[in-house]
């Protein structure tokens, strides 16, 4: 028995939502253990740490909080007029195939249902990621080999018909 990228993000889905700090399944000489950041590792065990960045956003962008209500409430008409492409699974996202190459898509590019916008790693595994839908791009939200949560928002597609 095989585990696919998408039975990973369900068992750690599962673990999530459950109240235990770790996991450890073992199926035909896999094994897979999982553990919540700042549980306690059992003696002996080394595990890199996965660290979010601390820094202030840029000077130029307003802090959530300090948006007007009135650019919010326009914010809910766009969010209607877009439809967002979720992470499918935790990793890292990447938005071009190799260093150094083109990114798949950039703001404006058309997206049908089976383009490939970017790519996750899993434990050294490529995933793609497919649009999922017909339209434009119309903002990417997540950064190129940022570490992305399972259902965190990859980009948003403009759901107006293409010309």
């Amino acid at each position: 028995m095989t585990l696919t990228a998408k039975d990973v993000a369900e068992i750690t889905r599962l673990l999530e939502e459950s109240s235990f700090d770790e996991m450890t399944l073992e199926l035909d000489g896999l094994k897979l253990t999982m553990r919540r950041i700042g549980a306690a590792a059992p003696a002996g065990a080394s595990m890199p740490e996965v660290q979010k960045p601390t820094a202030a956003p840029p000077e130029d962008e307003p802090a959530p909080s300090a948006v007007p209500a009135q650019l919010q409430a326009g914010s809910a008409a766009t969010a209607a007029a877009t439809q967002d492409i979720p992470a499918p699974l935790l990793g890292t996202f990447y938005r071009a195939p190799k260093p150094g190459a083109p990114p798949f898509v950039e703001v404006g590019s058309a997206v049908e249902q089976d383009t490939i916008i970017g790519i996750i790693e899993v434990m050294k595994l490529m995933n793609t990621v497919r649009a999922g839908m017909r339209g434009k791009v119309a903002d990417i939200l997540a950064k190129d080999g940022a570490l992305v949560e399972y259902g965190e928002t990859l980009m948003r597609v403009s759901k107006a018909t293409l010309a």
